[in-house]
């Protein structure tokens, strides 16, 4: 999904910049909202976790693979506001240290991966969960359902897009086929991780994950052969994992994924690239700006071991990301508890 230069026309890429811009924005001020002293950390960890699981190509239909968009998973773990900046960051790491996704198509990429699929998804997820019995399981199911139509929704976004502003002619009925049939086989690979990855943090820190916020598992007593709700503890329960274990062990698990497990994922094209290459969207792609970069297509420069190459550039992309959005979201955070300047 993430589309490179030449795919869209400058016009059109320049409005999806401006676009993209206003809702970063409005997500630095929404953020300071959502996060506080506890998940603040959790924010930059997400993105790193982001950026490793999308290193990780799997196979959806016959040449053709699918990864992790994120935006469902980050608004689910940290709100959508801080989920648009947070799946925004890997994409800038992404566009600027590994030449994936065009820099003049940022625009394209924000508006399509991070601010569609996140607010697609929430709002599907707060539906759900309005409906749903207060319970972990209907947060994880939520979660799977919210992220399975935020995929195809991204689709039909870049299909929108490519109406508008495409630089190649195309029909645009070929495209929207194309691309909405394989992102939602897709969006099932990216239910799966999404729901996976929240009902593992709820079983351990429910008070973590911002879509689970006011969720009670109340302790149910069986009196004269009725179950009845046990009165409420007198002292809060201890959470069951602490934050700084929480925190590196998913900074571990992101580590290992992209540094170990993604020398066996996919290497069949993914969902865009099938559909560009089959169509001929592009025929008119640019040379991404930083092809010259040491850790370009995922690999470090001069190393020649393939998997040792793509390993250390999955290290080093998490390092990165994990320093610029806990960067970021330490910013925010202070921002918010910083006081207000006297006024004389």
């Amino acid at each position: 999904m993430h589309v490179p230069d030449g795919f869209i026309d400058v016009p059109t890429s320049a409005v999806t910049a401006v676009v993209a811009a206003g809702a970063l924005a409005v997500g630095l001020r929404g953020a300071r909202r959502e996060l506080d002293e506890r998940t603040a950390p959790l924010a930059g960890l997400v993105a790193a976790f982001i950026f490793a699981v999308q290193m990780l190509n799997f196979p959806v239909a016959a040449g053709t693979s699918g990864h992790l968009l994120g935006g469902a998973l980050a608004a689910i773990l940290v709100g959508p506001c801080t989920g648009v900046l947070s799946v925004s960051v890997v994409l800038l790491m992404q566009g600027i240290l590994f030449a994936d996704g065009g820099l003049t198509a940022l625009g394209v990429n924000i508006t399509d991966m991070a601010i569609v699929t996140t607010v697609v998804a929430y709002a599907v997820f707060r539906g759900l969960v309005k409906v749903l019995p207060r319970s972990r399981r209907s947060v994880t199911g939520a979660a799977f359902v919210a992220a399975l139509l935020s995929v195809p929704a991204a689709a039909v976004t870049f299909t929108l897009l490519y109406a508008v502003g495409g630089t190649t002619d195309v029909a645009i009925g070929k495209v929207a086929g194309a691309m909405i049939g394989v992102h939602v086989l897709i969006g099932v690979g990216e239910a799966a991780i999404t729901a996976l990855t929240v009902g593992a943090v709820i079983a351990v820190r429910p008070d973590l994950v911002y879509g689970a916020r006011g969720l009670r598992q109340g302790l149910k007593l069986r009196v004269n052969g009725v179950l009845v709700d046990a009165p409420e503890p007198t002292a809060p329960v201890a959470a069951r994992t602490s934050r700084r274990a929480l925190w590196i062990s998913g900074l571990a698990a992101s580590l290992v994924l992209a540094g170990f497990v993604s020398s066996y994922a996919s290497a069949s094209p993914d969902g865009l690239e099938k559909v560009a290459h089959d169509h001929g969207i592009d025929t008119k792609t640019k040379e991404h700006a930083s092809a010259g970069s040491p850790l370009a297509d995922y690999g470090v420069e001069d190393v020649s071991d393939a998997r040792l190459s793509g390993g250390l550039a999955g290290v080093i992309g998490v390092g990165t990301t994990v320093v610029a959005g806990s960067a970021v979201f330490w910013a925010v955070r202070r921002r918010r508890t910083s006081p207000p300047a006297e006024v004389r």
